[in-house]
């Protein structure tokens, strides 16, 4: 028996490969982290002003008299207060929070606080609302701060129900039958939370709102 040369069997062609769908990494706002490193530079600032304020006044540094130096001395230990605050809060100052944006939803990462989740479905709209120093001083013009908040609003009326957990956030501040998260004086963040809306949720965006001038801490 010959065989001749080898020719191939042809099957079927295989169907086209679809590549993997693509899934956008998540956002993620190390809220702990920024406060963290906030803290400690304000705080070293603070208590470096209330030691040279204490050295003046104890090695008779100040003009004015006696009575100047305990006013310089006492305006330094405040300021030192100011300074150690970082050190006596480091265990709340050093808690790993986290606000991430995936394709799940929105949650807060926060594993010695109070953590929460919300998938995109549950919400019908998320907004970013944020106020401003007033210009009081001549260093409010060289540095105004701005509060930040993330302003979550309920696409049903069970969601209070269904979320115990954030309760501490609903109708907070200023905010509306909704709920709100302050994330502190960072307005980098607002860039950073407007592209996760955009990739994962662009619909339920409301943008930015400003409601004036700072009022309180938040």
């Amino acid at each position: 028996m010959t065989y001749g040369p080898y020719q191939p069997q042809h099957s079927a062609p295989y169907p086209p490969q679809q590549p993997p769908a693509y899934a956008p990494p998540p956002v993620v706002i190390d809220v702990g982290g920024d406060a963290k490193v906030k803290a400690l530079i304000g705080g070293s600032v603070a208590g470096a002003i209330g030691l040279m304020a204490i050295v003046s006044a104890l090695t008779g540094q100040t003009t004015g008299g006696s009575g100047t130096a305990v006013a310089v001395g006492i305006l330094g230990l405040l300021f030192l207060s100011i300074g150690l605050l970082p050190v006596i809060t480091w265990k709340k100052l050093n808690r790993p929070r986290k606000l991430v944006f995936d394709g799940f939803g929105v949650r807060w990462d926060d594993p010695q606080g109070t953590p929460w989740a919300v998938a995109w479905a549950e919400l019908s709209g998320v907004g970013i609302s944020r106020t401003q120093q007033r210009r009081v001083k001549l260093a409010d013009h060289l540095i105004r701060k701005t509060m930040v908040r993330l302003d979550l609003f309920p696409a049903d009326q069970g969601f209070r129900q269904r979320h115990p957990d954030m309760e501490h956030l609903w109708e907070f501040h200023t905010v509306k039958n909704g709920y709100r998260l302050p994330l502190g004086s960072n307005p980098k963040y607002i860039p950073v939370i407007e592209h996760a809306m955009r990739q994962y949720r662009p619909g339920a965006y409301l943008g930015v709102k400003d409601e004036g001038f700072m009022v309180g801490l938040v």
